[in-house]
């Protein structure tokens, strides 16, 4: 291959001979490798816990279509099947939603008439819920969905287990 002439003069190798000189950019090198490691999709521990909860959720949305219900109302109706009657903070508190993504799913359950929504008479601040006759009885038509899941997701009840008591531990260190 031929050299093509420029008017320039050739550029003159002015790198130290010294380490100490040569150690900063080997480091700068060496820092963008790690950082372009870092930053990779497949490196990431957000990544797989999104895609999963994606996936689960997407694993719900068929069970729970002929019901009328959401994943998220789904999550609602759990809690209130345990703990009716409360307030909006506590069911927001243990789906750790905030107040303001909570209450429209509440507004939406109650115009299905599957839960009942007051106001404390002592704080009217404060939204007491309550299950429906409807809400009461849509538990027996959901009791089949765990079961139902686990059998459409097609992985062991074992580690299905073990992750779930992984993750709560996970959750738990990030509060």
């Amino acid at each position: 291959m031929a050299k093509i002439k420029t008017d320039k003069p050739a550029k003159q190798n002015r790198r130290s001979t010294t380490p100490a000189a040569n150690a900063a950019p080997m480091a700068n090198a060496t820092a963008s490798v790690d950082e372009d490691r870092y930053l990779r999709l497949e490196n990431q521990l957000c990544f797989p816990l999104y895609a999963a909860s994606r996936l689960m959720t997407r694993l719900y949305q068929p069970l729970l279509e002929p019901l009328g219900l959401t994943y998220p109302q789904y999550i609602v109706l759990l809690i209130l099947w345990e703990d009716a009657p409360c307030t909006v903070s506590h069911i927001g508190q243990r789906a750790q939603l905030a107040t303001n993504t909570v209450t429209p799913l509440l507004k939406r359950l109650e115009l299905m008439e599957i839960i009942a929504r007051t106001r404390n008479v002592d704080d009217e601040r404060v939204v007491n819920i309550s299950l429906t006759r409807k809400g009461k009885n849509l538990k027996q038509k959901c009791a089949c969905i765990p079961q139902q899941l686990f059998e459409r997701a097609g992985y062991p009840l074992e580690e299905g287990v073990k992750l779930k008591q992984q993750l709560e531990a996970f959750i738990k260190h990030l509060q």
